[in-house]
Parts: structure tokens; sequence; C-alpha cells
């Protein structure tokens, strides 16, 4: 699988290239909104989901399109959508781009396709309910949720994740756990699930799970990459850190990490293209010196816009 990082911090160790700056009067537009994802929800609907926008300049709102049509347009705090009055048994094309509270709209994103299922003739039978709803805070800003998976006589298409009785999230039917990201610490949250086929029949939704996220603000170790791993290695006469850790659990993209060095950041690495979801790797270039000791640590940006837990921290030193 082909990665293409970005490498992006002014006054580290390991880069020399000076950051940019805008031309003064430049007005900077929105980048283009990445980890975008699409699943149908139903024959003739469409979720689409993508990774909250962050930094300069401030996002006011997402408009959807499907081919070169804007068929939804939502505010700046949400990062997901239904596409709906789509015909069954169709592929679709959905792009994602930002708007800034300047107006300007920036970029489209990569394009990602969703095929609808195709329509089941006089399906009036709805799935059956999900069962054995649970659900773990994961430190003052997540919670993960699992459930048994449902039966339906033509099958389950996706399934929603309820919040209080609002949706505020879908999966697809081959799924029976989700990551709910965003919430807000110390605050108690009522879940729920609801299983859909393809006629768009929802089912009874499953018992309530009532969680509630740790107070304050945490390590966010649930949201943190796991097996993280870190040696060194000599190349023409320099060595290099190699990284390799599992991308946290999250229902959206992780793109974007932040590496952090000897207790202070050093690298910005941003994923172009497809990112890795079983195991994530890293090089970096760290000197010629043989004998000295890093540390070294890693966390992962959200899905939805927050910066995740660190990775244990690991010790290495060059030559050894």
């Amino acid at each position: 699988m082909r990665r293409v990082p970005v490498l992006v911090l002014c006054g580290s160790l390991f880069l020399t290239a000076a950051c940019g700056q805008d031309t003064p009067g430049e007005r900077r537009l929105p980048a283009a909104p990445v980890g975008v994802t699409a699943e149908a929800g139903s024959s003739g609907s469409v979720h689409v989901m993508w990774n909250r926008v962050t930094g300069e300049p401030e996002i006011a709102g997402y408009e959807v399109y499907r081919g070169r049509t804007k068929v939804k347009e939502v505010p700046g705090a949400t990062h997901m959508t239904d596409v709906v009055g789509l015909e069954p048994g169709t592929a679709y094309v959905f792009t994602v781009r930002a708007r800034s509270t300047a107006g300007d709209l920036g970029p489209a994103s990569l394009r990602v396709r969703a095929t609808t299922p195709a329509a089941a003739a006089a399906d009036e039978r709805a799935p059956s309910r999900p069962q054995r709803l649970n659900g773990k805070a994961v430190g003052s800003r997540a919670v993960q949720l699992s459930w048994e998976k449902s039966a339906d006589d033509r099958g389950v298409v996706s399934y929603d994740i309820l919040q209080g009785g609002s949706r505020v999230h879908s999966v697809g039917g081959g799924q029976t756990a989700a990551v709910v990201t965003g919430l807000r610490p110390g605050t108690r949250y009522s879940f729920s699930v609801r299983a859909r086929d393809a006629a768009d029949n929802a089912s009874t939704a499953s018992g309530a799970v009532r969680i509630t996220t740790a107070p304050g603000s945490d390590d966010g170790r649930g949201t943190a990459p796991t097996r993280f791993r870190a040696t060194t290695r000599q190349v023409d006469g320099a060595y290099q850190i190699d990284l390799a850790w599992v991308p946290p659990r999250a229902d959206g993209t992780i793109t974007e990490y932040e590496i952090h060095l000897d207790g202070r950041l050093a690298t910005s690495l941003v994923w172009g293209g497809t990112a890795p979801r079983d195991e994530a790797k890293h090089s970096f270039y760290a000197g010629r010196e043989s004998g000295v000791t890093h540390r070294v640590r890693i966390r992962a940006k959200l899905p939805d816009g927050t910066w995740g837990g660190f990775s244990a921290e690991r010790t290495v030193t060059t030559g050894r």
C-alpha cells in the first residue's frame, strides 16, 4: 500500500525547509476534507462521512456532491450526512468540499463510491431488534459500542447509532461495533442501535445503554495508537528511527499523526491517498551520531478533529 506522508513543522530538528507563510492580502482557502467514506444505508440512500477540517480558516459548512451535482449542505460542526432519493442497484460517486466563514469554497475531496442494493419487492418486514448492546467510556471524549447482529429475511444493510433518540451515525450491515467521538467530559449519555434493510425498513431500537464520560481532560488512552514499536537502523552512514503502530479504532479514517521526540513535537505525518487501517509504518532521520538515546511516542487526530491519546513511549538508542 503506497503512502504519501507530508511532514510539517517549523523548527524541527529533522526538517530544514522553512514553513511557508501566506502572502499579505491573500486569503487562505479551506483544505480538502480527508477520510471521506460512503456506505449504502438502504436501496435509496447513502451515508457519507468525512473528517472535520481543522485549523485556519474557520469552517462554516460542508457541501456534498453526487457526481458534479451538489446534493447536501451541512453546518461546519457536522461531518456526516445521508443522501436520499437514490435509485436502487446504482453506483454513485461522492465528494465533499469545505466552505469558510468568509464564503470561500475549498477544493473537492478525493472521490468515493457507493452502490445502493437492489430494491426488495414488497418487503415490509423490518429486521429484528439488535440485542445485547454494550458500551464503555473511552476517557472523557469517546465511547465504544458493540451489539449482536440483527436478522432479516433479505439482509441487514446498515445500523443506526442513536444518541438520546436522535441518529448520530450509521455503519454498514456487516459491522456490529462503533466508536462515537466528540463527546463532552463528565457527561451522561444514552445510546441505542437499530437495524435497517434495503427497503429502508427499520427495526425497533435496542435497549439503551447509559454511559458517563470521564470528567475533565485525560490522556485519552482508549483513543491512542496501540502496539507502538520503535527501532533504529543505519542507512548510508546516518541513522533512521523506524516506527510501527496500529491506528486507534474510530468510525472514520485516521489520516494525521503527531510524532513527539524527547518530549516535544518532532513532525506531523499526513497520509495522502489511502491511509492504513491495520498497521502503519513511518521512518525519519535521526542524525549520524551513534549512542544517542531518544524517547518517542505518537498520537492520532480523530475524525471529529480532536487529538487522541498518546501511545506508550518507547526508548531507542542509535547504533544499538
